[in-house]
């Protein structure tokens, strides 16, 4: 199903959940029926195993029909009828009014280690030495404990002061009510949760329940083979990143099209937020997925296995090194400018649009985007800036530019970005080993694939860089690929507004860049 529908539903249902449970808590005149009570908490995880586990009776087995609910429809648990789960949706709603970004959460790797070490010394506690542990990670007890000692207190003090006014018009409808106080250590773990998971909630959305909670750690793996979930229809999918930036369990990896069932809580946010409708909740695709047997990964096995062999030399294919300078460089690089990414337009349409949420870094295959410290100046820190020393921009790689949200990158087809003049290379001979060292090199020209770095007779036999910056695109494959140190001996310096190149000759579109430079 892709309709919004179900994220309406979701939010119905888990509203009606948490003012049964909020009236449950609050009520100081007792008019709440004890059958009622135990209607609601008999679809409360722990509550009912304790109870189960106690009575041996199947009429206490509410959590076994969760779990076969989690069976059949993944984490709904979390977000339907867990009171703490819907209270974290609250706060995490509150957090997106209060400051945008925190609605902004992406794609995050789970914390595995730490979610299964906690159930694990949860249930290890629980058998040795009694549920204290247990109680105490206890979502639904958490609600609890801060209902008791700080919401019920609030809606008495309210209730005296309406009592208050109403009674100098002699309307006695409310009547005065004791609040009782505890001491004040009582206060100190409900306070302490209260402060995590509010500041979690508010920042990171459902962080408590995939990396602290229990009972979410657990549905999580029984989610792992649940029947619905939600799916990626990869043919409809433009890579937008909406979903991830939308997912409060930041569990969507939108470059690889997965979902990890195990942290989803089928909140069912993405959904609503696809504008391609890619995105849906169904039953799990249980087709066996095709083996691919293609040349490149042939190859990467091939070359693992000659690298544990200790042939690295075989993995390159050649018999050739790249050079290794013997002496450090000397002539600083003259930046003038750094580098924006393609799409940017400009570094000032750049820094006006984007809001540094780091998705283009995240996505970025080769790492060559950088969080921006002082190079765009201060108002634009932690926006992304190429940084060439780290990497190089991939010819035939658009990625940053189809996932920016905030249209800071301009999504640019491939022919496009292929022409996009991000700065000019500049090359500094006296840092070449060419001149300093009498060594041959070529890296950059090797390395350059619109080749705008050719080389060209020097001394004697040996050739040396020259620049066409006319069809030269910026993209920083020559100045990684350049073995000087700590100077490069080309470089690029970024243009303020990009450019256009002029099309190059010998144009090599389908180019498959290597990782290993120069040779």
């Amino acid at each position: 199903m892709k309709s919004p529908f179900l994220r309406r539903f979701r939010i119905l249902i888990s509203a009606l959940v948490f003012i049964c449970f909020f009236l449950v808590f609050v009520d100081f005149r007792y008019i709440i029926p004890g059958d009622y009570i135990n209607y609601l908490l008999y679809l409360q995880f722990i509550p009912s195993a304790m109870k189960f586990f106690d009575l041996r009776t199947i009429a206490a087995g509410g959590f076994i029909i969760i779990m076969i609910l989690t069976l059949l429809t993944g984490r709904t648990y979390c977000s339907f009828l867990c009171p703490l789960g819907i209270g974290q949706d609250i706060f995490s709603r509150i957090g997106g009014r209060i400051r945008r970004k925190f609605r902004r959460y992406g794609f995050k790797k789970p914390f595995t280690i730490i979610r299964y070490s906690l159930l694990a010394a949860t249930l290890i506690v629980t058998m040795v030495w009694g549920v204290y542990l247990l109680t105490l990670l206890d979502p639904y007890s958490i609600f609890g404990r801060f209902m008791t000692y700080f919401a019920k207190p609030v809606i008495i003090v309210i209730n005296n002061f309406l009592a208050g006014i109403l009674g100098k018009f002699d309307i006695f409808t409310l009547s005065h009510i004791t609040v009782k106080g505890y001491q004040l250590l009582v206060y100190l773990i409900p306070a302490s949760f209260f402060v995590l998971i509010g500041i979690l909630s508010l920042t990171k959305g459902r962080l408590y329940c995939n990396m602290i909670c229990p009972v979410g750690t657990l549905l999580g793996l029984l989610s792992k083979i649940s029947l619905l979930r939600i799916k990626f229809d990869k043919s409809a999918c433009t890579r937008c990143g909406r979903c991830a930036i939308g997912c409060k369990s930041s569990c969507i990896d939108f470059l690889q099209y997965h979902v990890d069932v195990t942290r989803c809580v089928d909140c069912f946010n993405c959904i609503n937020i696809c504008p391609d409708k890619a995105l849906s909740y169904g039953l799990v695709n249980l087709k066996k997925k095709e083996q691919k047997t293609d040349e490149s990964r042939r190859k990467f096995v091939a070359g693992s296995v000659l690298l544990m062999l200790g042939l690295p030399h075989l993995v390159k294919g050649q018999d050739k090194k790249a050079p290794v300078p013997t002496k450090v460089s000397t002539v600083k690089e003259n930046k003038t400018s750094p580098v924006c990414p393609p799409g940017g337009v400009s570094i000032a349409d750049l820094n006006k649009d984007c809001t540094a949420c780091s998705l283009c870094i995240t996505a970025c295959p080769n790492g060559v985007l950088q969080p921006a410290l002082f190079q765009y100046g201060i108002a634009g820190m932690m926006q992304p800036v190429m940084d060439y020393h780290k990497s190089f921009c991939t010819y035939n790689c658009t990625a940053c530019t189809e996932i920016c949200p905030t249209y800071a990158l301009h999504p640019l087809v491939l022919e496009a970005k292929k022409l996009t003049q991000l700065g000019k290379a500049n090359f500094i001979k006296d840092n070449c080993i060419v001149k300093t060292e009498k060594t041959a090199c070529g890296a950059c020209s090797e390395a350059c694939p619109t080749k705008a770095v050719y080389m060209i007779p020097y001394e004697g036999n040996l050739v040396i860089p020259e620049v066409n910056n006319e069809i030269c695109i910026g993209c920083g494959h020559c100045e990684f690929a350049c073995p000087t140190t700590p100077y490069k001996a080309i470089f690029v310096d970024g243009n303020p507004v990009h450019q256009v190149a002029k099309k190059p000759e010998n144009e090599q579109s389908e180019i498959k860049t290597p990782v290993e430079f120069p040779f």
